[in-house]
């Protein structure tokens, strides 16, 4: 399975924003440049992330994105389904019933055993996916990363992060 550029663009960003202080957003351009992407390619999975509610987008001269709430509460799989949609993977075209030999539809009354397995396979790994939280990844690499790595990531957040006056609805 492979899945889009997009996803590892959106867990970044997410990643980055749930370092942002209290009510703080931080420009999309700002996310783009860190990660040298273009400013349209990545907008376009931040509003995916905002319109299915991982991120809050805030206008104005001060706006930019912040997570929408508390990292905890993001999994890898609400990303994923944000950026890739809800299908699964794997989409059946019933080709078992193509081809020189077509049998009548009576000879097919069980569902395509490819499919059931490759939709058990969906199953395990949406799971895995929601079991994997977003402040558990940032957890990790504050405990794991190079220092010069954490301290690159931070001073990126301290410089491009713009304060707000309201708080945040993630409670931080």
């Amino acid at each position: 399975m492979k899945l889009s550029e997009g996803v590892e663009a959106a867990i970044h960003s997410a990643t980055t924003l749930a370092g942002l202080e209290g009510a703080a957003t931080m420009p999309g351009a700002a996310l783009a440049a860190q990660f040298d992407l273009s400013p349209s390619y990545l907008l376009k999975h931040l509003q995916a992330l905002t319109s299915a509610g991982i991120l809050e987008s805030v206008p104005g001269p001060t706006g930019g994105y912040r997570l929408a709430r508390a990292p905890e509460r993001i999994s890898l799989l609400d990303i994923v389904l944000a950026v890739e949609g809800p299908q699964p993977a794997f989409r059946c075209g019933e080709i078992r019933r193509n081809g020189p030999v077509k049998l009548p539809a009576a000879a097919y009354v069980k569902p395509c055993g490819i499919n059931a397995a490759m939709l058990r396979a969906e199953k395990a790994y949406r799971a895995a996916l929601a079991a994997e939280k977003l402040s558990d990844i940032v957890a990790d690499f504050m405990t794991d990363a190079d220092p010069r790595s954490i301290a690159a990531a931070c001073a990126f957040v301290e410089r491009h992060q713009r304060p707000q006056k309201t708080s945040s609805p993630t409670g931080k």
